[in-house]
């Protein structure tokens, strides 16, 4: 796998995970933990991802609001609408809830 494609996919596993251990992603992709110690400096350049050091809580982060390749409703907007799907009638609410459904930030299981 090249850098290019490796960081690609520390990215996405980040972004799904949240967290990761950095020895976790040097095992998963199978490269020393200084490989990935540059890959995050060099993605931290373009996303926000970071690293953070701690016994217990050390690790790669990627900022809480990002989600990589699509764009979510902020609390705010997701609030507005469904107040307002309250005060329509049945089908537009059904309308208003699948646009909250399909642009929410997905919760964590």
């Amino acid at each position: 796998m090249k850098a290019l494609e490796r960081r690609q996919a520390i990215l996405e596993v980040v972004c799904e995970r949240r967290f990761e251990k950095i020895d976790n992603l040097a095992f998963e992709f199978g490269v020393h933990r200084n490989t990935i110690l540059n890959d995050i400096f060099e993605l931290s350049f373009s996303y926000p991802i970071y690293t953070k050091t701690g016994r217990h809580d050390g690790g790669v982060y990627i900022a809480g609001d990002y989600h990589l390749g699509k764009r979510y409703l902020s609390s705010e907007e997701k609030e507005l609408l469904e107040t307002l799907s309250s005060s329509v009638g049945d089908d537009q609410r059904k309308i208003l809830q699948s646009i909250i459904r399909k642009f929410g930030v997905p919760s964590k299981n």
